[in-house]
């Protein structure tokens, strides 16, 4: 592998020379430049992220922690924050957790043992080994998503309770007034607002709240699949809000597995907004915000914390939640349709 003082050489000029053109810490001529990168580009010379990050005291990498790559969610989430960093001369380091606190803590100890420059952290639910780590890290961090109890960082989030209101105030707009309810894991503080947001409309609107109408599950297709199973037992029901596309889809499986037809027997909506909605049958009614632009806010809102040197005071950023009628709610039919099997 070729070194600096190899591209000295050929280039004819010194290797603090070359250092000043990669660098860019001092003028040189255009033409001991264009000599120096001719030189670079013949040996293939790659500059040592090690020295730089030395000489700078900055890596110009940031660390991404998520909760499962495998959700949507998070992969769309990570692309909005990898655009805006690259745009901004950063890379980024991606840890799935895979929604384990102890997965999460290593990964957290990696990250921060690579000298980033800043840290973005998606949280597997409540982790207070994380937090203790976090409190813990010398580099500026922003919450996305779901907050970490004990931790005092800016935080990019959706507004949940708000969501979960909007997309049961669009079913019960519909005239539903049998509404169950996929909620998430009681873990989380997103499931938990989001299921107040759900109580909430149905108690504006003087409609039932029973127990019976919740179930919950884990924010996957297959924990939608497998609550759908329980759910709609209860026939009665003629909507369902799904706190997560991912289980919204798992519904919509089970549904067509067993001659549950939507939305003319059955309405359903999820919410977060993934891109992938937008293409089963029939096309899923979501709530949500661009998952894309939600990751451009949470890297913007970093690398102004790391211009800053970390300063300033604490932010909790809340994004508005949209509601995106689509194919999968309509009114209850006038009559009733049996979804006995």
């Amino acid at each position: 592998m070729s070194t600096i003082k190899d591209v000295a050489a050929l280039a004819g000029v010194s290797y603090t020379t070359v250092s000043h053109v990669i660098n860019k810490t001092r003028p040189v001529s255009e033409k001991v430049r264009s000599e120096v990168e001719a030189a670079i580009r013949r040996l293939n010379y790659v500059p040592s992220a090690v020295a730089r990050s030395l000489k700078h005291q900055a890596t110009f990498t940031i660390g991404l922690l998520v909760s499962n790559s495998t959700n949507p969610f998070f992969s769309e989430l990570a692309r909005g924050i990898e655009d805006t960093c690259y745009r901004a001369g950063y890379s980024v380091i991606l840890c799935n957790s895979d929604d384990h606190p102890e997965r999460q803590q290593t990964y957290l100890r990696v990250l921060l043992e690579k000298r980033i420059d800043g840290l973005i952290i998606c949280s597997a639910g409540d982790d207070l080994g994380l937090a203790e780590h976090v409190r813990e890290a010398q580099v500026p961090i922003i919450i996305v998503d779901r907050a970490v109890k004990g931790v005092t960082a800016d935080l990019v989030q959706v507004d949940h309770l708000k969501g979960g209101y909007l997309a049961t105030r669009h079913l019960l707009e519909l005239k539903h007034k049998s509404i169950g309810c996929i909620a998430g894991p009681d873990t989380t503080s997103v499931s938990i607002e989001r299921l107040n947001g759900y109580r909430k409309a149905l108690a504006e609107a003087g409609a039932p709240f029973r127990s019976e109408w919740v179930v919950m599950g884990d924010f996957t297709a297959e924990g939608g699949y497998k609550a759908a199973r329980r759910l709609l037992k209860r026939t009665e029901l003629t909507a369902v809000f799904a706190s997560n596309d991912l289980m919204g889809i798992g519904l919509l499986r089970f549904a067509a597995e067993h001659g549950i037809r939507v939305p003319s027997q059955l309405s359903v909506i999820g919410f977060d907004g993934i891109e992938l909605t937008r293409y089963f049958y029939p096309a899923l009614t979501t709530v949500g915000q661009s998952i894309h632009r939600q990751g451009e806010i949470a890297a913007s809102a970093l690398l102004e914390r790391i211009r800053k040197g970390g300063e300033g005071r604490v932010r909790r950023i809340l994004i508005n939640p949209e509601l995106w009628v689509r194919e999968s709610t309509v009114a209850p039919a006038p009559f009733v349709l049996s979804r006995h099997e």
